[in-house]
C-alpha cells in the first residue's frame, strides 16, 4: 500500500452531521476513539486559528461537540506525555519521566504491575488497539503493549524509528513487519508510507470491532505532524507546493541516521508541513466514515488533541504557521506553547454541539474520566479528575487544586498553576536555576515575571512544586537524586 489515494475531507459538520445508519443497541457502554496527534500546535487546527490552511474534519468534531482552551498535555514530550495519559498520574508522579532510548530499540518500559488506560477497559469488557507511536518499552518488556493491555496493536514501538515515515520495519503485536519497498534500492519516498499503512490497519480495527458485541477503545498516536517532514507524492502536497515562501531544509539522507532517527532533507518544508496536517485531517474524516458506515458513530466518543507544543526540528517553522497561537514556548518548554494543546470531544446525545469550554483539565483526567464511565472505582493513587460531569453537562464536576508538570532535559523545568498563577523553575540542575511568576489572566503569553513583586503567591506556589515531585532514580530531575 503507497499511499491512500483521494481520501475525501468532511465538510465542517457534514459527516458528523449528516443521518447516520441506526446505532447498534445491544450494546450500551459507548466505544471510544482517541485520535492523538504528535507535536500538533494549539494553531494548527483552523478551528483554533490557523490562517494557512484549514482542517476542516476536525472543525467538524468541533462543531460537533467541545472544544476545550485550556487543555494541558501530560509534559513537553512524547513519553511522558503518553505515560501520564494512560496512568492518570502527572509528570511528578508518573513511571515515565523523559525520551530514554534503550537497546536494541524503544524507550525506557512502563514497570509490571502499572494500571493503565487499556487495563481498565479491557476488565470493563472493551476490546482495545492502539495504532501508532507507542514509545513506553520494547517488545517482550515490562512495557510491551500487550503487557499493558493492549490487544491488538499495529505501527512504531520505538518513538526514535518513529522520526522515519519510511521505516524498515513496524510492529504487528510482537512481530516485525517488515516493509520490503523501503530499501536503500528503492528511492527515499517511494515505498511504504507508514501512517498511511498504519491507517489502514486502525480502520480494519474498527470495522472488526463494531461488528462484534463488545464495546471497543482504539487510541489512535499518529506520528503527524512530528517531523521529518514528508508526504507521499499525490494530491496534497500539489496543491500546497508554490503557495508559500520556502528555504529547504538540508538533513540526514545517507549513513547511519538514516531511517534511525535523522530527518530527511526537505525542498519545501512549509507546503510539506500543511500537506501533513491535512492528510492528518483526511485520516479523521476516514474516521469518521468508518464508524458512520458501521452504525456505531451515534454511540462512540471521539476525542482528538496532542501530546505536546509543536517542535522545531526538520525545518518545521511553527512561527510562519503560528503552531503556539497566542502562547510562548514549544515543545520541550515548560511556558504555555509546549504544554497547552488542542482539545475536542464528540459524543452524540451527551456532550452537547458546538460548545466550548475554558475548564482547566489535563491528560490525566482521561482515566479517570474513563473509569466513571464504566462504574470503576477510582484509587486514591491518580492525580486526575473525572470530567465526565462536564462533558455531560451536569452538576458536581471537580477542579483540580493546581496541575504540575516537570521535563527532565535542558538541565531540569518544572512548572506550576494554582489559578491564574503559574511557576516556572529553569536550570534546575544548574549552578544558578531561574524562577518566574505568571498571571495567566492577566498575561497569557507569560512576558511579565512576577517572582519578585509577589512573594507570597511565588512561595506558595514553590511549596506545591516540592510537594508534587517524587524523585524517581531512573529519571533525577534534581541535584543529588
Amino acid at each position: 500500500m503507497k499511499h491512500l489515494p483521494n481520501l475525501a475531507i468532511a465538510s465542517a459538520g457534514g459527516l458528523l452531521a449528516a443521518c447516520a445508519p441506526a446505532a447498534k443497541t445491544i450494546q450500551q457502554q459507548p466505544n471510544i476513539v482517541f485520535i492523538l496527534a504528535d507535536d500538533l500546535g494549539w494553531g494548527d487546527l483552523s478551528c483554533y486559528g490557523q490562517q494557512r490552511f484549514t482542517t476542516p474534519a476536525i472543525d467538524s468534531l468541533a462543531a460537533a461537540g467541545m472544544r476545550f482552551t485550556q487543555c494541558y498535555s501530560g509534559t513537553t514530550v512524547s513519553a511522558p506525555s503518553r505515560s501520564c495519559l494512560i496512568t492518570g498520574t502527572h509528570s511528578g508522579h508518573t513511571a515515565i519521566r523523559g525520551n530514554v532510548e534503550l537497546d536494541p530499540e524503544g524507550q525506557f518500559p512502563l514497570p509490571e504491575g502499572a494500571e493503565t488506560i487499556f487495563h481498565d477497559l479491557s476488565e470493563a469488557g472493551y476490546t482495545t488497539g492502539a495504532f501508532g507511536k507507542w514509545g513506553l518499552g520494547f517488545v517482550g518488556t515490562t512495557g510491551d503493549p500487550a503487557a499493558q493491555g493492549v490487544g491488538r496493536f499495529f505501527g512504531y514501538n520505538c518513538q526514535l524509528l518513529a522520526h522515519s515515515y519510511y521505516p524498515d520495519h513496524l510492529w504487528s503485536d510482537s512481530e516485525k513487519f517488515v516493509l520490503t519497498d523501503n530499501t536503500d534500492e528503492v528511492p527515499y519516498g517511494e515505498g511504504t508510507y507508514a501512517p498511511d499503512l498504519i491507517h489502514g490497519e486502525a480502520l480494519k480495527f474498527i470495522r472488526q470491532a463494531a461488528r462484534s458485541e463488545k464495546p471497543f477503545f482504539m487510541w489512535y498516536p499518529t506520528t503527524i505532524p512530528h517531523a521529518e517532514l514528508i508526504v507521499p507524492e499525490d494530491d496534497i502536497i500539489q496543491g500546497f507546493r508554490g503557495r508559500y515562501p520556502e528555504t529547504p531544509f538540508y538533513g540526514v539522507d545517507d549513513g547511519p541516521w538514516f531511517r534511525k532517527g535523522g530527518y530527511c532533507s526537505q525542498e519545501y518544508p512549509h507546503a510539506t508541513f500543511a500537506a501533513m496536517v491535512t492528510r492528518l485531517d483526511r485520516y479523521v474524516s476516514d474516521i469518521v466514515r468508518t464508524l458512520k458506515e458501521e452504525g456505531v458513530l451515534d454511540n462512540t466518543i471521539i476525542i482528538f488533541s496532542s501530546d505536546n507544543g509543536p517542535h522545531l526540528e526538520g525545518g518545521a517553522d511553527p512561527d510562519f504557521f503560528d503552531s503556539n497561537g497566542p502562547w510562548r514556548g514549544y515543545k520541550r518548554d515548560v511556558y504555555e506553547g509546549g504544554i497547552r494543546v488542542p482539545m475536542i470531544v464528540v459524543w452524540p446525545g451527551h456532550v452537547a454541539a458546538g460548545s466550548e469550554t475554558d475548564f482547566v483539565c489535563t491528560f490525566w483526567d482521561l482515566m479517570p474520566t474513563f473509569r466513571e464511565l464504566t462504574g470503576k472505582v477510582s484509587p486514591s493513587g491518580l492525580d486526575g479528575v473525572s470530567i465526565l460531569p462536564l462533558l455531560e453537562g451536569r452538576d458536581g464536576q471537580k477542579e483540580h487544586d493546581y496541575l504540575y508538570f516537570e521535563f527532565q532535559e535542558a538541565g531540569g523545568r518544572q512548572a506550576v498553576r494554582e489559578g491564574p498563577w503559574k511557576l516556572v523553575h529553569l536550570g534546575i540542575r544548574s549552578d544558578n536555576p531561574v524562577y518566574e511568576l505568571y498571571n495567566l489572566d492577566e498575561d497569557p503569553a507569560e512576558t511579565t515575571d512576577l517572582f519578585s513583586s509577589r512573594p507570597d503567591i511565588a512561595q506558595r506556589l514553590l511549596r506545591l512544586m516540592s510537594e508534587a515531585h517524587i524523585p524517581n532514580p531512573d529519571f533525577p530531575l534534581l541535584k543529588g537524586e
